[in-house]
């Protein structure tokens, strides 16, 4: 069975798209069959890999109200092993459309059902709000990615999700996890930064990746372009980040990617795995955490 990671924070420009785009492409950079579902009525991760806008195109909102299967929705991207399921503007009817539907939270899990065998990663990109879209990505999920920026603001918003999270295990997902916090925009050169991301690792313990996204211009320009930015510039300092994430984040599922992953496509240093704290253990630390700046 693949592993589906939903790529979610409420709060708007923390590298949401952009970590959901490059990580898929990472993990199809090294040889393991994945599949990245556009989940937000922007449709930036479907733009951000070079499609263009297409009403009459199967997407996410057919899935969500049952009209197409994931099959169908299929579109195969630039990288040979990189899949993707677009989104369109229709979905902000979803949310609307699915409040009396039965089996409302659930309508996304069984539609990548069918599709769990034949990736190794499934990642979805959520918008940025805590409606009916992202439940339904959170419950169709193993476990959730959380980027922020390092500032103490985002922090608050993190605390929400944790909260999230956690009712979701309660009534509509008990497998629900945290794949980890990934620290994104970071600029290891100011004391700030240096100073949020040591008190995320005494709040978030290893839950914090290891590996930070840097401030990087080509991962800027890659959308623009309609690439990820491993293929827009392979070499540039965003690119290797995702890698190693990536390579962090597979190396903790050895049973998810198997041998297919390819040794010679993670030239990056791994880390250490996540150790197994509960989402109430981060939320409650979270909340302590002094966001005075």
């Amino acid at each position: 069975m693949g592993r589906v990671i939903a790529v979610a924070n409420q709060k708007g420009g923390v590298g949401k798209t952009t970590t959901a785009i490059n990580l898929a492409a990472s993990f199809a950079a090294a040889e393991v069959n994945t599949l990245l579902v556009d989940c937000d009525p922007q449709s930036n991760a479907t733009s951000g890999l070079g499609f263009a806008k297409d009403p009459n195109r199967i997407n996410s909102y057919h899935l969500l109200m049952g009209e197409a299967s994931a099959e169908e929705a299929l579109l195969t991207t630039e990288l040979e092993q990189l899949w993707l399921i677009p989104a369109h503007k229709n979905l902000i009817g979803a949310n609307l459309e699915l409040v009396d539907a039965e089996g409302r939270e659930f309508r996304m899990r069984q539609a990548l059902a069918s599709l769990r065998d034949r990736f190794q990663f499934i990642v979805l990109d959520c918008p940025p709000a805590l409606d009916l879209l992202t439940l339904n990505c959170l419950v169709a999920a193993d476990a959730v990615l959380i980027p922020m920026q390092g500032e103490y603001f985002a922090l608050e918003g993190v605390s929400e999700l944790l909260d999230t999270i956690e009712r979701i295990r309660v009534d509509l997902n008990p497998e629900l996890g945290i794949e980890g916090v990934v620290l994104t925009m970071f600029d290891d050169r100011t004391n700030l930064a240096q100073q949020v991301m040591t008190e995320l690792k005494n709040y978030f313990g290893e839950k914090l990746c290891r590996t930070a996204i840097p401030r990087n211009i080509r991962l800027a320009e890659a959308p623009s372009h309609g690439k990820a930015a491993l293929v827009y510039d392979p070499r540039s300092k965003g690119a290797e980040s995702y890698i190693r994430l990536a390579k962090e984040i597979i190396e903790r599922q050895p049973a998810a990617a198997g041998s297919q992953t390819s040794e010679k496509a993670l030239t990056t240093e791994g880390t250490e795995a996540h150790g197994g704290e509960t989402v109430e253990e981060i939320s409650a630390e979270a909340d302590k955490m002094d966001k005075s700046a």
